[in-house]
């Protein structure tokens, strides 16, 4: 079960830097327009990246046969995945936020079957077992990177898609690049924001989430007059927030056994 668990935190890790941190914004845009050499780059970097990491924690696994012909089949399924994505994307009622959750619950069955293809054979009745080997030392470091990437890339997407309608409103109010920009810096300021908000759970601070936010609120001050920009900054601050502080009180269960806060 260890083994298990290891090589599934590690494929994992994996894919949230391809998908979250090597996939450039024109990457993304080359791939929506169907361009094949965006895919075949996509797949390569998935797959050096899965090959490296996997080789990196899971011992003997880099000069295996066996781990490049699982992570070269991943890769294949994981390009047809979000081909399908993209192709979803073109008829009504497909985009938008369910896609993308679809897309990632389907990324992360295909991401277990690869680990438990990777690991040494088990029954399937021993994957019922309690997790409690998690909170093993080698494991719940390498916990670490997947929530923080999880939580910080990953929570930002899925808040754009959450709150595309309060962005397209606030577009309508204000339809100069300003918007556009101020959506942009919102997704950078929310990167940080959670690296920050899960960090201070972390070190048993949660009065640094309070700071934070206050920060945030004074920066953004002078744009409450706007009713749209009001509603748009309380709700995605509120998932962000949201979202920081289940992976911060999960990371800190992981590692310390219990959710310890002090003022």
């Amino acid at each position: 079960m260890q083994q298990l668990l290891r090589a599934f935190l590690a494929v994992y890790l994996a894919h949230l830097l391809t998908d979250f941190v090597f996939q450039t914004d024109r990457l993304v845009e080359q791939k929506r327009h169907g361009k094949p050499t965006a895919y075949l780059v996509h797949g390569v970097i998935y797959y050096l990246s899965t090959v490296v990491v996997a080789g990196f924690v899971l011992r003997g696994s880099l000069l295996s046969v066996r781990t490049h012909l699982v992570v070269a089949a991943l890769t294949f399924v994981h390009l047809l995945i979000d081909l399908a994505k993209m192709l979803a994307r073109k008829y009504p009622g497909w985009g938008g936020s369910w896609a993308y959750v679809g897309d990632q619950l389907l990324h992360f069955l295909t991401v277990g079957f690869a680990a438990w293809m990777l690991s040494p054979v088990q029954p399937f009745s021993e994957l019922s077992a309690p997790f409690q080997e998690v909170r093993a030392i080698p494991n719940k470091f390498l916990a670490v990177p997947v929530i923080y990437l999880g939580v910080v890339f990953g929570g930002g997407y899925l808040i754009r898609f959450l709150i595309r309608s309060l962005a397209e409103g606030l577009k309508s109010h204000s339809p100069d690049r300003s918007s556009e920009q101020l959506q942009n810096a919102g997704l950078y300021i929310g990167w940080l924001e959670r690296f920050l908000v899960v960090t201070a759970l972390l070190l048993q601070s949660p009065a640094t989430v309070g700071l934070i936010l206050t920060a945030k609120s004074i920066a953004r001050y002078p744009k409450f007059k706007s009713e749209a920009f009001a509603e748009y900054f309380l709700i995605g601050t509120l998932l962000s927030i949201s979202m920081a502080l289940l992976g911060g009180a999960l990371l800190a269960k992981l590692i310390f056994g219990q959710l310890r806060v002090s003022g």
